[in-house]
Formats: C-alpha cells, sequence, structure tokens
C-alpha cells in the first residue's frame, strides 16, 4: 500500500504524520502493495471551529470530514472507508 499525506498551505507535525501512519496501518489487510491511500489534510473557515478537514481516497472510495482536529477527522474519515470496504466484500 502507497501512503500520500498531501498538507495544504501548511507543515505537517511528526506526531500527526506518525498518527496517521499507526491509524493507516489497519488497511494492510484489505489493500494491495500497489494500491493507493491519499490523504488530503486542509483547514477551512481558520476563524471558526470544526475547521479542520481530512480527505481520504482510496482507489474509487471517498471520505471527507470536518471536525476539530485533523487526528479526530482522519479517524472518522477511515472509520467510513473501512465500512464501506466491509460492506463491498459482503456484496461480493
Amino acid at each position: 500500500m502507497k501512503l500520500t499525506v498531501q498538507p495544504l498551505n501548511f507543515e505537517i507535525a511528526k506526531q500527526l504524520e506518525d498518527y496517521i501512519n499507526k491509524k493507516t496501518s489497519r488497511f494492510g489487510r484489505h489493500l494491495r502493495e500497489n494500491d493507493e491511500l491519499n490523504i488530503r489534510l486542509s483547514v477551512v473557515k481558520p476563524a471558526t471551529n470544526l475547521n479542520k478537514q481530512a480527505d481520504v481516497r482510496i482507489g474509487d472510495l471517498f471520505a471527507s470530514k470536518t471536525c476539530d482536529t485533523f487526528e479526530q477527522a482522519i479517524a472518522e474519515a477511515l472509520d467510513a472507508l473501512d465500512a464501506r470496504i466491509e460492506k463491498r466484500k459482503e456484496n461480493a
């Protein structure tokens, strides 16, 4: 699995990078080595709460979540994709 993290207009902290690696490691069981997992992080409306957005794409599956923290947005987006992958496996 190839992981690509793209922060828009900010530097990603090592702690957030470690968190992303930890959270995405569970997808190794679903994905082949050449599959890509793309995460795009951005801050929307900087003066408000719920301004951290994570857009996550795995193949043709996509989830976007906006939360108070990047960690929460990433976790919720990955959980949504995990549920879709499991549902796809059941229907196959």
